[in-house]
This record gives structure tokens, sequence and C-alpha cells, in this order.
């Protein structure tokens, strides 16, 4: 890629449920991007949080490590982009302390919940055996992910992150930090509120596999289409784990690029949609911060 720019502010990478940085610190949870970024002449830092656990409290590790980053720099704020779970920890860390924050970007974000998430909670009723077992299971990987990552002391809990993901959850959590929040559904929120710059973009599943190019191949892209499936709401208007109009926070860059809910991280290893290249849209999107002065 030819773009050239630099931002003032480093540019933070979140990571959604069951997310990392890099597992033995050799594969990365966003593949390819922090490097397509530093070659277009940004700082960037990948956030380390809990694999499982509420928006709040990965929030708060979220702030944690900002202020790290800060001290590292000595910038006075960063840019956070957040995939899946992860705009909802930087959406905290901004309502809480907008002055270190300069923007927040969403990325395929769980923004109003996720129909998949409303399912899982549905068949797992509170104070019953199933939950208990799917949460000891859940707890288990999240250490498993976590410890392999490099990071075997943050806290995992597989069931204060589903609720988290739900409609009912995030609805909640909405209530408290509403900023960015479009007023009406599908539309859009303000581009500024508060000090902090709000955007996102996200994408939604092109069932035509001659679309879809290496993308055939990746197993986790044939998972997403068999999610996709069980939506109501969003039927065919979705990632295969959030639907479109629910990715909607600040300006809207887009939400319908030819993504599935990994490809947005140009996962598994660069196997993506031959119709939409997810790093080039991280690089375009440095250009727009720059042209805000961030």
């Amino acid at each position: 890629m030819s773009t050239n720019t630099s931002l003032i502010y480093p540019v933070v990478l979140v990571h959604g449920l069951l997310g990392f940085d890099k597992i033995a610190g050799i594969y990365p949870y966003f593949f390819g991007i922090p490097q397509a970024l530093e070659n277009a002449g940004c700082k960037v830092f990948v956030a380390t949080l809990s694999a499982e656990n509420s928006n709040e409290v990965r929030g708060e590790q979220l702030l944690t490590f900002v202020k790290k980053v800060l001290a590292e720099t000595g910038a006075a704020k960063v840019n956070l982009i957040g995939h899946s779970q992860g705009p909802l920890a930087c959406r905290y860390a901004a309502a809480t302390h907008p002055e270190l924050i300069a923007s927040v970007t969403s990325v395929n974000g769980v923004n109003f919940g996720s129909e998949i998430a409303d399912l899982i909670r549905l068949a797992l009723k509170p104070g019953r055996l199933p939950e208990a077992v799917a949460n000891g299971v859940m707890n288990a990987f999240g250490n498993f992910l976590s410890a392999i990552a490099g990071h075997p002391c943050l806290p995992q809990d597989g069931i204060a992150a589903l609720d988290a993901l739900t409609s009912e959850g995030v609805a909640q959590f909405n209530a408290k930090y509403p900023q960015g929040l479009p007023a009406v559904w599908g539309g859009e929120g303000k581009e500024f509120e508060n000090g902090v710059y709000y955007y996102s973009w996200g994408g939604t599943i092109d069932y035509n596999p001659f679309n879809q190019g290496v993308n055939n191949l990746d197993p986790l892209h044939l998972a997403m289409v068999g999610f996709s499936f069980f939506f109501i709401k969003e039927r065919f208007q979705n990632d295969g784990l959030v639907g479109r109009y629910n990715m909607h926070l600040g300006k809207v860059i887009r939400s319908d690029y030819s993504l599935d809910h990994v490809d947005a991280i140009n996962q598994t290893g660069g196997m993506v949609s031959s119709k939409t290249d997810p790093v080039k849209l991280f690089v375009e999107h440095v250009t727009r911060l720059k042209s805000k002065g961030l």
C-alpha cells in the first residue's frame, strides 16, 4: 500500500470476545493490520484484555492499557479501534475518561447486541446446570487463550461476557454510555460528542461463492455462513454474529462491505472475500483520522 500518513495520537487496536493480541507471541488477532498501519506511519499498540468478561471489566482493563501507552509515548490521547465486543470497551473508556480518548472506531461492533448471543442466552437458563457447565467450559477456554497469549492472570467470566453481548445486556450498557449511538435504528450517531470522534464500519455475508475467492476455504467463514441463518431481525443482513444495523455507531462509513465477522480482522490468515480488503479499510481510516487532526 502506498498510503502514507501520520497521526498525532497512537492507535490502540482492541480485540473482541475470545480475542488476544498474539498467540504464543506469533499469531495475531488483527492479521497483518498493525504492520500495515505502522507502514502508513502510525504508532500502533494491541490491547491485552480478558478473552471473556463484561464490557465494564474489559473497559477498565483497556483504560489501564491506554494509560501505559500514554506513559510510554508521551501522547495526550489515543485513537481506539475495536472489533466485535472491543468497541464496547472502547466506548466505556471514552465515556468515563474522554480526556484520554481522541476517537473510537467500531469495526463489526456489537453496539446493539447480537441475535446469536440472545439465542445462546435463551438456551442457558440462569441458575440451571447447563449454564454452570457452559460457564466452566467457557472460562477454561478463556483461561487457555489468555495463557497461550502470555497473559495468564487476566480474569475470565464467560456468562458475564455472554450477558454483555445480548440485546438486553447491551441495552443496559447503552443506557449508561450512549455517546455516539444513532437515535434512529439504522441511522448514524454524532460524529463528535463530548470531545471524542465516533466512527463505525462493518460488513455482511455475501452468499455468492464466486465473490469469495479463497474465503470459500476458510472454515471460520463457513461457520459464519452457518450462524447467519439463525438471524431473524436482520436475516441476510448480518456478518454471522452481528446484524448490519447493530454495528452502527457515530459516523457510519459503511455497513455492507463484503465481510463476515472474522473477515473484518483479516482472518483466517488473510483468507477473506475477494471483493473487500479489510487491511485497506484500516489504512484508509487512519487517513480519515488524520484529516480530523487526530
